[in-house]
């Protein structure tokens, strides 16, 4: 398993994760309390993180600079526009299952 990007989806108390390699294949999905997020990411490789920018993104993306990863903090704004191979929102991955369950 080499995860080069992540997208962390930030809550209240539970985080979602969603990494791919370097083909944009999906190889971890994850839910994470908050307090398993920082032993989390200190057992993986270097890699970049993308994150939508509020007031708790700012702590984690310190917290996880201070592991050596590469953070990205992007405008909710934007967080429709990326590609989703490198940042996907929970909303975004389970709204193609709710349109194929309508269909039947």
């Amino acid at each position: 398993m080499s995860v080069v990007r992540i997208g962390l989806d930030l809550a209240k108390y539970v985080f979602e994760v969603h990494g791919v390699d370097s083909h944009g294949k999906v190889v971890l999905r994850k839910r994470l309390r908050r307090d398993a997020v920082s032993s989390f990411f200190a057992n993986l490789p270097k890699c970049l993180i993308g994150m939508e920018a509020s007031n708790g993104a700012h702590y984690w993306a310190r917290t996880l600079k201070a592991l050596g990863h590469e953070v990205r903090r992007n405008p909710r704004s934007l967080a429709r526009n990326m590609s989703p191979t490198f940042y996907v929102t929970r909303s975004q991955r389970v709204a193609p299952v709710d349109r194929r369950r309508k269909q039947r």
